[in-house]
């Protein structure tokens, strides 16, 4: 199924990274596959079984970047917020994807790349004695300031990944109709 082939590129472009010691900023496939394993859940029934499943690929994922790639103590209550997100956006992109349109997907896009961006920073910024931010608005600014490049870079990696996978097939199938319609007009009438 491709929804899940995705799913394993976005879980891999979030892994490999640390594997080969070449750690980006925030650069991953996994808003745009999130987007993409959305858009083919289909039917509320199909979702019943596909979303748990994503979820618990990426639970698995936070676990080992968390112990092994990060080397820190592991708290479910930690990810609980990021879970979520992950789950709205496979929402997002059933309820708005399953039709793209160039506008649908730049709006998944932008709605799951900035929501994320706040709701992850306000997390870090609540998260009491662990946090290097003040609680403050002087404190909830900065933690957004210092945020805002991985933001970029999670905004452009969602774009791209999200632009390949629900582009590419239009883009394929408008040259396959292009090439049948030239081998029309090249057959000889009889």
């Amino acid at each position: 199924m491709l929804a899940f082939f995705v799913l394993l590129l976005a879980v891999l472009s979030r892994i490999l990274p640390h594997a080969f010691h070449a750690v980006s900023w925030n650069f991953t496939a996994l808003g745009g596959g999130l987007l993409f394993f959305g858009s083919r859940m289909g039917t509320s029934k199909r979702a019943t079984w596909m979303l748990p499943s994503a979820l618990a690929v990426l639970m698995a994922t936070d676990y080992y970047l968390t112990v092994f790639a990060y080397g820190y103590a592991f708290h479910v209550s930690a990810y609980l917020v990021t879970w979520l997100w992950y789950a709205a956006v496979c929402l997002i992109g059933m309820g708005i994807l399953q039709k793209p349109t160039v506008l649908r997907v730049a709006a998944g896009v932008l709605a799951s790349s900035t929501s994320f961006f706040l709701l992850s920073n306000f997390v870090v910024w609540t998260s009491g004695s662990m946090s290097m931010y003040p609680r403050s608005l002087a404190g909830l600014s900065a933690c957004y300031v210092a945020a805002i490049p991985f933001y970029r870079n999670d905004l452009v990696s969602t774009a791209l990944t999200a632009g390949a996978l629900f582009g590419l097939p239009v883009l394929a199938a408008r040259i396959a109709e292009s090439l049948h319609a030239a081998h029309r007009n090249d057959l000889p009438m009889a």
